[in-house]
């Protein structure tokens, strides 16, 4: 028999005893960190030869070959199959499949609301209303109070949030200030709103009413809030600005380019009614893009010729509408920073980000069949003992399940079903797990440069992920004002069970 033949039955045989033997087992926490500790060696490597291009292919393979190093563990040392692999996979790309599609209609949101001069509109408008001084603290409000009516921080953030940009920048502010403002104001809102997913997925993990989750809640988003807008108003104060000097031409360039007007107005406001009546996010934000697009034919037909060309007078509209909201469009204005603040890539500009996000949900998928995200996850039980160190391990569980998984709805669920039976034998309300779970997976997703909302808001701003983090000061504060709370013992009870259908509880 050749020898490469009788190595390869003896090796079949010893991974198949093995296997027979390690199939049950759980993997050791050393082993279940070694993936991480390949993905973070590899990202910071990716992110130190490529920067913010890191996202066009750098992190999609740090996330794969993490997750070939997970599966490669799983099948030989411990005997998974890959079948149980691939499911777990497929379930994990099944559920970021809506996010996804929303992501690419977001895109075409941006295109859309662009082209036909909505977001020029905004800008134009802002640069007369907000000073300087207030621009963002204003900035933060603004974005809490649309994403609190409309419970979506993505929306927010691609639309509003969009021409907050545009105008920060024409004022000179830092890319990072901005951004920090946006995504502080857009999360307050979007966390403590009655028609957010996460705000539901969060009460309904941890079985609790949705009113009385957002009520706890408050005594902790609210002192959050607080702070960020202390921070915020301190710095629009101090920070000096060095392109203010630019915005009257920028104002005069937008009024040549675009036709300016308030019905353009109409079309988020439009798209705040169809949230506000809780249609599905895909259907409104479909609805949105062809609102958009019908008064990209009414207000802006030099735009049409521009992005058409030549197409003839029936075609140019349908043709402008598809560029506009699948591919790049860039329009020239004859100032170089508002040609920048003008260019899209539509649809076509967010796919390097869908592919990052399938890579992501590879890992976290391949972490989960393996059975290493659970083993992990037994540390964290490991350190609740006190209400305090409870709370402090849901949030440390939710910051760490948004890093591993790349998703802050996976990260939602898989606390609360980690922590649901531990609050209950702790004697702690379900209303502290919800709360403890919002400040931490919703809030920190958006500073993870591979978690979905890291990835899809540094491409909606074009704004890299660790550029815009320092300023997120209400995402940042969140968690620790969280394990504050706790620490003081302040409206956290403990229950005592009289009988199969009566709680009572007392102050701890």
């Amino acid at each position: 028999m050749p020898l490469p033949t009788a190595f390869t039955i003896f090796a079949a045989e010893q991974t198949h005893n093995m296997s027979r033997n390690n199939a049950n087992t759980t993997p050791s926490l050393a082993i279940s960190f070694i993936p991480l500790a390949v993905l973070v060696l590899f990202l910071a490597l990716a992110i130190h030869l490529f920067g913010g291009d890191a996202i066009m292919g750098g992190s999609q393979f740090s996330l794969l070959t993490a997750s070939a190093v997970c599966a490669a563990l799983a099948i030989w040392r411990y005997g998974r199959s890959w079948q149980q692999l691939e499911d777990a996979i497929v379930e994990n790309m099944h559920s970021a499949t809506p996010a996804i599609i929303i992501l690419l209609l977001i895109g075409a949101i941006a295109g859309s609301w662009m082209a036909s001069g909505v977001i020029p509109t905004m800008i134009y408008y802002g640069l007369k209303i907000l000073h300087p001084s207030i621009f963002l603290i204003a900035a933060c409000i603004i974005c809490a109070v649309i994403s609190l009516l409309t419970g979506s921080s993505w929306t927010t953030v691609a639309t509003i949030g969009v021409a907050l940009m545009g105008i920060g920048r024409a004022l000179g502010f830092d890319d990072g200030w901005i951004a920090g403002a946006i995504i502080s104001g857009a999360y307050f809102g979007d966390k403590v709103s009655l028609m957010s997913d996460t705000t539901v997925l969060a009460a309904s993990t941890a079985r609790v009413p949705i009113f009385t989750h957002i009520q706890y809640m408050l005594m902790t988003t609210v002192p959050s809030m607080v702070v960020a807008l202390a921070v915020f108003g301190i710095a629009g104060f101090v920070t000096t600005p060095d392109a203010t000097v630019g915005v009257e031409s920028i104002e005069q360039a937008l009024a040549s380019t675009f036709h300016i007007s308030p019905w353009l107005l109409v079309v988020p406001v439009v798209t705040g009614l169809l949230i506000a009546r809780k249609l599905p996010a895909i259907i409104t934000l479909f609805a949105s893009v062809a609102i958009a697009s019908v008064a990209m034919v009414i207000f802006q037909p030099e735009i049409i010729a521009r992005i058409a060309g030549d197409a003839g007078a029936f075609i140019s509209p349908f043709k402008a509408m598809i560029l506009a909201a699948t591919t790049d469009t860039a329009v020239e204005t004859g100032d170089p920073l508002l040609n920048d603040l003008v260019a899209t890539s539509g649809m076509g500009g967010m796919l390097d980000t869908v592919w990052l996000i399938i890579c992501a949900m590879c890992f976290g998928g391949v972490m989960y069949g393996s059975g290493m995200l659970t083993a992990i996850s037994q540390l964290f039980l490991r350190m609740a003992h006190r209400t305090v160190s409870v709370v402090g391990a849901t949030v440390s569980s939710g910051v760490f399940f948004n890093l591993v998984t790349g998703d802050q709805y996976i990260s939602i669920i898989l606390t609360g079903n980690l922590y649901r039976n531990l609050y209950d034998e702790r004697g702690l309300e379900r209303r502290l797990l919800s709360r403890s779970m919002e400040d931490s997976a919703t809030v920190t997703s958006v500073l993870i440069p591979w978690n979905s909302c890291g990835m899809t808001q540094s491409t909606v701003l074009g704004v890299a992920t660790l550029t815009y983090l320092p300023y997120c000061i209400f995402n940042i504060v969140s968690p620790f004002m969280s394990v504050l709370v706790a620490a003081t013992g302040y409206r956290i009870y403990k229950r005592h069970k009289q009988n199969d259908d009566e709680d009572t509880t007392r102050n701890i």
